[in-house]
This record gives structure tokens, sequence and C-alpha cells, in this order.
């Protein structure tokens, strides 16, 4: 069975789906609370999110070997993050999926594991918005 990484066409597909969440977050309005959380530079994040992504789709683990953990909690502990900002970074996920016409079987494999991804670093019970104090520390 292949994994989510071939499926979406190794390092160009998953660089591809990045490049389409950054560029839907920076212009969607239904996804401006989790903008805001971000620098105005998104290159670094996207980047970052790319290594992520590879490792954990099935590709090369980037992110670990660069940064030793996989964990996303700490990473994102600086941000005020309630259900509204978990959900407007999923709809980023799943409309940047479809951008990028992945597969149904891709989407299906995804939705679960996002999602618990997503609520993992929910660290507030209520939607707060804020602002990062630096972009290095931006959350992908």
């Amino acid at each position: 069975m292949s994994n989510p990484y071939q499926l979406l066409g190794g390092e160009a597909g998953v660089r591809a789906l990045c490049a389409a969440f950054y560029d839907i977050m920076d212009r969607d309005p239904d996804i401006a609370d989790v903008r805001r959380m971000h620098g105005s530079d998104l290159g670094p994040i996207q980047e970052k999110l790319y290594e992520y992504l590879s490792g954990w789709m099935g590709g090369p683990p980037l992110y670990q070997i660069k940064h030793g953990s996989m964990c996303m909690s700490g990473p994102h502990k600086p941000y005020a993050i309630g259900p509204q900002e978990r959900d407007q970074w999923l709809l980023c996920m799943e409309r940047a999926l479809e951008r990028v016409n992945a597969s149904t079987e891709v989407r299906s494999m995804l939705r679960e594991p996002l999602r618990r991804i997503a609520s993992a670093v929910q660290n507030r019970h209520a939607a707060a918005t804020s602002s990062p104090t630096t972009a290095a520390a931006a959350p992908v």
C-alpha cells in the first residue's frame, strides 16, 4: 500500500501542498485568525511544514533530522490555539488538498490523523486570537 507522501507525488507534491496551504492562509479571510499567528514572511514556516509533512506522510524524516522531535505541542505552546483556530487550520489544509487535486484516497487517509494533530496542539478551550512574538517561532 502506498503512503500519502507517495500518493501526493513525493517531494514535489508535498511541496505543492505546503505552498497551497500557505497561499490559502495568506488570502482566505476564513483563516484570518491563524494567519495572524504567523510572521509576514511565510517562506520559512512553509519550509518547516514541508519538512514535517515529508516525514509524517511517509517520506524522508527531514523535520526530525533537523529538529529532533516530531512533537508539535512545544512549538505551538506560545500561541493561543482554541477550537476556532484548530478548525481554521483544518479548513486551510482541506482547501490546500483540494487545490493540489489530492485523491479521495489521500484525503481519507489524512482526515482523521490531521484532526488528531490539530487537536493535540490546541491549548485553549475557547477561541482566542493572539499574535506571535517572533516569526521564527510561528506554528506550522
